[in-house]
């Protein structure tokens, strides 16, 4: 043996062992992040992204084209400057960030005589006057209504909510074209020609379930309407009429047309939704589709199970509390003091459910915001990104899991931002669309009168 090389092997090894370079004798893999890591780390992820989707809804003017409105919540004793048992109220409208509310002027459908559109009419001025009353006297330093889209920045820039006005079914009209002029001079900037149920100008929707038509679309009237309509300003809305009728006003319309509450068909088949033939028209047209937040029309099977679940549940606890939960007509056959007992009653159950609502949801999950979303990234892929808006329908039935009030109006901000929508394409969606589509309709009218602008 050369114990020479051995001892010169011996000093070797000793000096690589203490260099402080040097491996350990073992290689031990490092250890891996622990789970409490990795959820910091993600917990940090998602307080930036809402951070960054906060910031987002600060910024942008966000805009809901349809609020329906109950005039017994306009008076001074009984107002929106309260926090109402409504899904839209001036505490809500500011809790959210939800800066422009399109307040509707709704009339149900009734007979086409004389005594229906005198009804009509009086139902339509109340409407008229209350939101009028509200801006004007009730809460003018929180609210201003806006006929035009620089008034809508004006307004929002000076820190109030902001109001416009739409017409559901031009019933009100009558048979009187010069009433449309009236309504644009009180602020309606856009008007449907039917609701549930056929016009004096246009068939509805509604007209799918029998198969029964009385115009096979417009009518004369409906046509000179929407000529009117063009003239003085007024966007066409194309929310609840017939295919017919949509297709037609889309051939004959001067300026864009927009659909003020309506989704797409192709995900859910309702006669309320768009398809895409019709979506590509109005496209086409320069105009615009305004996605809304009504569960039904989101996903019938899914809101289905859900008021399945939730009915039954609400059976049980009324057994529980010994009344019986009502059906609309038998509702409204009670007076006034049994209305009153019985909404006083299902206040009472709606709260001892709310303890149990998470078997409810575990077993048949509401409708909410990711479902509603889907519908405007339909939209947006089908017809682009800027002839898409939002609505919400509430306190006319709207309202999904998420966004179920003003109050949570951020929430469908942070839905676009988790789905990778830029600053600029949110701000498009929620306001610019519909107030380019409103002054492109009011730059026709302006060119119908002879008006330079």
């Amino acid at each position: 043996m050369n114990f020479q090389l051995v001892f010169i092997s011996l000093i070797l090894g000793f000096v690589v062992a203490c260099s402080p370079n040097s491996p350990p004798e073992e290689s031990v893999p490092a250890a891996p992040e622990s789970g409490a890591a990795n959820a910091a780390q993600a917990l940090a992820s998602e307080q930036e992204l809402v951070e960054m989707a906060r910031g987002i809804h600060e910024r942008v003017i966000t805009l809901d084209t349809h609020v329906d409105i109950n005039t017994a919540n306009f008076t001074d004793v009984n107002n929106y400057t309260a926090d109402l048992d409504t899904q839209v109220t001036l505490p809500k409208l500011e809790a959210g960030g939800l800066d422009v509310a399109w307040l509707i002027v709704y009339t149900g459908q009734g007979p086409l005589d004389d005594a229906g559109y005198r009804a009509a009419y009086a139902n339509a001025d109340d409407k008229f006057n209350a939101i009028h009353r509200l801006a004007n006297e009730i809460a003018p330093d929180r609210v201003g209504i806006a006929y035009d889209s620089a008034a809508v920045r004006q307004i929002a820039r000076s820190g109030k909510k902001v109001l416009m006005i739409g017409v559901e079914n031009a019933y009100p009209v009558g048979l009187d074209l010069s009433r449309i002029e009236e309504f644009h001079s009180r602020g309606a900037r856009y008007m449907s020609l039917a609701h549930n149920g056929h016009s004096q100008f246009a068939d509805s929707n509604t007209g799918e379930r029998d198969g029964e038509w009385l115009h096979n679309g417009l009518s004369e009237l409906g046509r000179q309407a929407i000529a009117e309509m063009n003239r003085l300003g007024i966007m066409v809305d194309v929310s609840h009429p017939s295919r017919d009728a949509i297709m037609q006003m889309l051939d004959i319309s001067r300026a864009p047309v927009i659909a003020s509450h309506s989704s797409a068909r192709a995900l859910n088949d309702v006669s309320r939704n768009l398809d895409d033939e019709q979506l590509l028209r109005i496209r086409d047209a320069g105009g615009v589709v305004q996605t809304v937040a009504f569960s039904g029309y989101l996903n019938s099977e899914k809101n289905e199970a859900f008021l399945a679940a939730r009915n039954a549940l609400y059976e049980e606890l009324s057994d529980e509390l010994g009344f019986q939960i009502l059906n609309r007509s038998a509702l409204a056959a009670l007076d006034m003091s049994g209305q009153d007992v019985y909404q006083q009653n299902m206040a009472r159950l709606r709260q001892l459910a709310q303890s149990r609502m998470a078997e409810v949801v575990g077993q048949a999950p509401p409708v909410d915001v990711a479902d509603f979303v889907d519908h405007i990234d339909y939209l947006v892929q089908l017809i682009g990104l800027d002839h898409v808006g939002i609505s919400s329908d509430f306190d006319g039935g709207g309202g999904v899991e998420g966004w179920n009030d003003a109050s949570e109006t951020f929430n469908v901000t942070l839905e676009l931002v988790r789905r990778g929508y830029s600053e600029q394409e949110i701000h498009k969606l929620w306001s610019d669309n519909l107030l380019r589509v409103l002054d492109e309709v009011q730059r026709v009218a302006a060119e119908i009168q002879g008006v330079t602008r």
